[in-house]
């Protein structure tokens, strides 16, 4: 019995490289993605050795709008049928408003939404000709949320998370699952840049969730046929309080932003 494959965008750190670990432990092959190939070689040799896995690395920056069908190309070339898809590449993003260069905003915009668009057109419609797939989105609480001077990150989550939903309620009944995976704040390394870290270092440690708990939960979430996974006990608590009006009213006249 051969291994399933996985495909993995954003492989080279964070939840990207978690996913690629946890997967292997269950003996999936993988492709991992990312813009930085020498971290991705590293953590392929660790797998191989460690699991006895075919791990592929392929080198791409999905703000390119021919990227998503390149790696299609390059894929079926090799003859690998990805049965696992995990759309995990994303960034912090320009102030939509603030940010004067519209091109860099467009690339933001072109990564966070149309690349997993995309990968979903190529890569789900081989899966629904072999009756089974599974497509990991990765969102976040803040797409289900609306917070005060965020129109750049949480409404390109809300576009994944509307199209999850979309996708699997089409896909269901043909053994393809999608899922979108919403964190709250996680401990990887998309908070190293500087602003982030300050905000990192103001918040209570209560709040974050280590990426191996977020990864496992995503996971087991997309097996179970979920079409929308909240991580964290936590988040699962605050996000439909945050979203009841009566709840942001009491919020409001706190004098706290969301």
């Amino acid at each position: 019995m051969t291994n399933k494959t996985a495909l993995i965008t954003g492989a080279s750190a964070g939840l990207g490289s978690e996913f690629a670990r946890q997967l292997a432990v269950q003996c999936v092959d993988l492709v991992l993605v990312a813009r930085r190939e020498e971290p991705m070689q590293a953590l392929a040799g660790q797998l191989r050795e460690a699991h006895g896995i075919d791990v592929y690395i392929l080198q791409a920056d999905l703000s390119d709008p021919a990227a998503p069908a390149a790696l299609f190309d390059k894929i079926r070339a090799r003859g690998l049928e990805i049965d696992y898809l995990i759309n995990n590449a994303g960034s912090e993003g320009p102030d939509l408003i603030r940010h004067e260069d519209w091109a860099a905003c467009r690339k933001y915009l072109e990564l966070m939404t149309i690349s997993v668009a995309a990968m979903c057109h190529f890569f789900i419609p081989p899966m629904q000709q072999r009756g089974f797939g599974r497509v990991l989105n990765v969102a976040s609480v803040a797409g289900l949320i609306a917070v005060t001077g965020d129109y750049t990150y949480g409404p390109t989550k809300s576009y994944v998370v509307a199209l999850s939903r979309g996708l699997s309620s089409s896909l269901r009944d043909e053994g393809v699952y999608v899922s979108a995976l919403c964190p709250g704040f996680t401990h990887t390394d998309f908070h190293a840049s500087e602003k982030l870290t300050k905000m990192k270092q103001a918040t209570p440690r209560f709040i974050w969730y280590d990426a191996d708990v977020v990864v496992r939960e995503g996971l087991a979430a997309l097996e179970n046929g979920r079409d929308v996974q909240t991580s964290g006990r936590l988040y699962r608590f605050l996000v439909p309080l945050l979203r009841s009006p009566f709840s942001r009213r009491i919020v409001s006249a706190l004098g706290v932003k969301i």
